[in-house]
């Protein structure tokens, strides 16, 4: 059986799930079904954090919408790698529109923030808020090294 028929197989064995249980019986399980995507890894020191987030094939930085507010960096954009005239027969590198909401370990200033695009990674500079302020900040990305 080719890798082709086996989603086939998949996909039909899910509608079937969907008859039997009702759509939302997957939706609950929607989290762990689904990868986060982007990745990302999260490092801290002392009064600093660094996000570090994978988005592949960017071809204009403007592609990436970052923000953050508090104890949270929002990222949204869209992960394309192009592949034109080929059919896609194994798909490891998740693409598509993302929209994600990152938990920071702790609350982080909004006037203090630089991040750069480089080699498919987006690294983001972040430090800890020590005094009350809560408001949204725009998070410019640059494109290359520091």
């Amino acid at each position: 059986m080719t890798a082709m028929n086996s989603f086939k197989h998949m996909h039909d064995w899910r509608e079937n799930i969907d008859r039997f249980f009702g759509e939302s019986f997957w939706g609950e399980f929607d989290s762990i079904l689904k990868p986060n995507i982007p990745q990302v890894n999260i490092f801290r020191k002392d009064y600093e954090i660094l996000c570090v987030i994978n988005i592949p094939g960017i071809r204009q930085i403007k592609q990436i919408d970052c923000s953050v507010d508090g104890y949270n960096l929002h990222i949204k954009g869209e992960i394309y790698i192009k592949s034109s005239g080929y059919e896609l027969v194994q798909e490891e590198i998740i693409q598509g529109s993302f929209n994600r909401t990152i938990e920071l370990p702790y609350k982080c200033r909004d006037d203090k923030v630089s991040a750069r695009y480089e080699h498919g990674l987006v690294y983001i500079h972040l430090y800890k808020n020590v005094h009350e302020s809560n408001k949204s900040t725009s998070i410019k990305i640059k494109e290359g090294e520091k």
